[in-house]
């Protein structure tokens, strides 16, 4: 468990009409969404009609080599998949993107988000048969499209009619033996946009993928809609769309890479702006302003230009450390932390310090990085976050920790800032979410911050539907007697450690 949130994933797809390799195109635009997902990756590529896949654990450099993308074929069209899981283990079976065989063909999916509703979903579905090969709420998905199909006239319909079903987040990308479909749920809390190669049409999880390979921005696909691409023609699907708004207002301030834009709004202008609400309402004197890396030096940037306090470097990050280098021990995470981020002594020695960061979960990161910046000879550390506090978990595709373990949850800010050993300690305030992106005031989504979702949300959601079925065994079982209570954790290690059902 690391002391940051996690995104989902990021998905990708293309439908070439200019002799692109729709292979090695995808691969590069997973390159560059690979900060929203590090455990898994996978590409699909329709050819001619076989869709041929290939995916594991992994960064995308580490599960494609050039050999490994030859193989997928010249296709027409592809999509592809970096995951991070928040529903369903960390094994090659949940890597996606999935592809499935059933009586009107083959279809691929990808999926970026959370399903509500996927365990009460796939318990219908296996008392009609279906047998699950994963754990991830993208089967239960694939799995009713697939129903759907069976009843009507078209895939797109059967995703349609698949939206009427499902309850939470999801942007998707699915291919069939002709179409690629995007599609968008209705209160659009993850990204998705559509862009252009010359006649090719492509989307993406953040426009900095179509950046990378070459592609030209066309529009962000609307929560609600449904588009279909079929020999080079689009069609737009809006039956669902008109709903509340509910973008993820933490893509803003940590989730997308600083050069995208979500819902028409920069991501580093976001940043930004929230950095100069901290400084005019939390301001203090100081010689320097320097951010957290990555996401937290945009809004030290915009506290800096707010306040007058010269910004300066004060870290240097290990590149090749990514975000899911997690040690198991207290002392172990300590020595993670100094192997990611090594404060820059030259900078910050005998000044006094205003540290912005874009967020604090346990608090165990930030009381680190504040004593190494103390043993590299700060007077003082004023730490700034561009976030309110987290208080909630999330619902929709975002890992964030359970209450317990949330610090704000068990102390307040004065407290929170002597366990990190700050001298100050400021976050943004709730009220203030609403200016750091334009155009969103009535339409974003802040119940980790808040508590208040923008659709009704279970007490409680599983992780996968094997855990809420060990759950409920635990429940019936704790009334058998201690025994039966150690065999059924015996169980429970046991599905933990195959990743499957101990029934």
């Amino acid at each position: 468990m690391q002391d940051k949130p996690h995104e989902e994933c990021g998905v990708f797809g293309i439908y070439d009409l200019e002799n692109l390799d729709v292979a090695h195109t995808t691969y590069t635009a997973l390159y560059s969404l690979q900060h929203r997902g590090q455990e898994s990756c996978g590409i699909a590529v329709n050819d001619d009609g076989i869709i041929r896949m290939h995916k594991d654990l992994g960064l995308v450099p580490d599960v494609f080599q050039r050999t490994t993308l030859n193989e997928l074929g010249n296709g027409q069209i592809a999509i592809g998949h970096v995951r991070y899981s928040t529903t369903g283990g960390n094994t090659r079976e949940n890597a996606q993107p999935l592809v499935m065989k059933y009586a009107k063909g083959t279809i691929a999916l990808a999926h970026n988000g959370n399903l509500l509703n996927a365990h009460d979903l796939c318990k219908g579905l296996e008392q009609t048969g279906a047998i699950f090969q994963c754990t991830s709420d993208t089967e239960v998905m694939a799995y009713i499209v697939a129903q759907k199909r069976l009843c009507t006239g078209s895939i797109e319909e059967a995703v349609l009619e698949t939206m009427k079903t499902i309850r939470g987040a999801y942007s998707t990308v699915l291919i069939s033996p002709q179409k690629l479909i995007a599609a968008r749920d209705p209160q659009g809390f993850r990204p998705l946009c559509m862009g252009k190669i010359g006649k090719s049409i492509v989307f993406a999880s953040e426009t900095c993928a179509l950046d990378s390979i070459g592609a030209t921005f066309e529009r962000d696909v609307e929560p609600g809609e449904i588009i279909v691409v079929e020999d080079g023609q689009i069609k737009s699907i809006r039956d669902l769309c008109g709903q509340q708004h509910a973008h993820c207002i933490f893509e803003y301030i940590y989730f997308a890479r600083a050069d995208s834009f979500i819902g028409g709004a920069s991501v580093h202008m976001a940043r930004k702006a929230a950095g100069r609400c901290l400084a005019k309402e939390y301001p203090v004197k100081a010689d320097l302003v320097i951010g957290v890396p990555d996401s937290g030096i945009d809004a030290a940037l915009g506290y800096a230009e707010e306040s007058g306090i010269p910004y300066g470097l004060g870290f240097v990050k290990n590149r090749y450390i990514g975000r899911t280098f997690i040690q198991p021990t207290q002392t172990q995470r300590a020595q993670a932390v100094r192997l990611k981020l090594n404060a820059l002594k030259s900078a910050v020695e005998g000044k006094r310090i205003v540290m912005v960061d874009d967020s604090i979960v346990r608090g165990t990161t930030s009381s680190h990085i504040v004593e190494m910046l103390r043993e590299s000879g700060a007077t003082e550390v004023h730490v700034r976050i561009s976030s309110p506090p987290f208080i909630n978990p999330c619902y929709f595709g975002t890992d964030i920790d359970s209450r317990e373990n949330l610090i704000a949850c068990k102390m307040s800010v004065p407290e929170i800032q002597k366990t990190i050993s700050a001298n100050s300690l400021g976050y943004l305030r709730v009220e203030d979410l609403a200016h750091i992106v334009p155009g969103l005031k009535d339409g974003y989504c802040a119940g980790c911050f808040t508590g208040h979702y923008a659709i009704d949300v279970p007490k409680e959601v599983p992780k996968n539907r094997f855990e809420a079925k060990i759950n409920k065994k635990k429940s019936t079982n704790k009334k058998m007697g201690s025994a039966q209570n150690t065999l059924t954790d015996k169980a429970v290690c046991w599905s933990n450690i195959t990743g499957g059902c101990t029934d």
